[in-house]
């Protein structure tokens, strides 16, 4: 993985690494989560930039291979943030996680993608119809969310941005071709957990249809050094919202037209 934008042993840099070795240690060597109760204050990120360097010098320290991003928006034309995920924590296959490997433990339902060609480091800016083009299939796939921070959802977003987004872990189902008549804003869905369900109402991505979140992610990549390869995952959003599992079980995601998807929490 390329270095991010600062170079790295100026004075920033070290802060975005200080922090990053933060949230490591918060991941314990037996899989057992330990939660952040304070961080120094001088480690918060003060811009966005300076909290994706976090997020790189993160995935660096967990071995530096990225498995896949995560992209959202919390409305159809507000700002777009996205994250890389470390590759140990992004499955193809329905999974059994430990609950101990999380402080908490949100489950959310969305629909990922793969491209069919690689994104070059510096290259672009590529526009919306070129990046849809790119896209070789479509999968169901649940988010486990979880932060390394002990009073998370109440953090403060920068915290939040520099900490992969509260990302746990991502899994994955079987794909299906692009097809671009797929109702990609308003799809049918269940999810639920121990057969009952996890979500109810109409799904919907705050994003609106997902694919605008495309370019943006592939393009901040590109442009912080970091291909986008064949094959790599780019999940967009919930369309459930977030469901806090309290106990060990079974979440199943269904989405007509996509292979279903399963996580096993014990």
């Amino acid at each position: 993985m390329s270095a991010a934008s600062a170079d790295y042993g100026t004075p920033m840099a070290e802060k975005a690494e200080a922090l990053a070795a933060q949230f490591v240690a918060a991941r314990t060597a037996d899989g057992t989560a330990s939660a952040l109760d304070t961080i120094a204050p001088a480690l918060r990120p003060s811009t966005e930039d300076e909290a994706y360097d976090v997020q790189q010098a993160t995935v660096r320290a967990l071995g530096g291979k990225i498995g896949g991003w995560k992209v959202g928006a919390k409305s159809p034309d507000g700002p777009i943030q996205g994250a890389p995920l470390p590759s140990a924590g992004v499955f193809r296959q329905p999974v059994t996680l430990r609950r101990a490997s999380f402080a908490k433990v949100g489950l959310e339902l969305e629909v990922a993608f793969t491209f069919g060609r690689r994104f070059e480091p510096h290259s672009g800016p590529y526009d919306d119809a070129t990046v849809v083009a790119a896209i070789a299939s479509v999968h169901a796939a649940i988010e486990v969310v979880s932060s390394r921070f002990r009073a998370w959802p109440d953090v403060d977003k920068l915290w939040q941005l520099a900490d992969l987004q509260n990302h746990g872990a991502l899994v994955v189902g079987e794909g299906v071709a692009y097809d671009a008549a797929w109702p990609f804003v308003a799809p049918a869905m269940r999810f639920a957990f121990d057969g009952a369900s996890a979500f109810d109402g109409t799904p919907a991505n705050p994003a609106g249809d997902p694919r605008r979140l495309l370019a943006w992610v592939v393009n901040h990549a590109v442009s912080r050094g970091v291909a986008i390869e064949p094959g790599t995952v780019l999940t967009t959003g919930s369309y459930t919202g977030l469901f806090f599992a309290s106990s060990a079980g079974v979440a199943r995601g269904e989405i007509p037209g996509l292979p279903p998807i399963e996580v096993t929490l014990v």
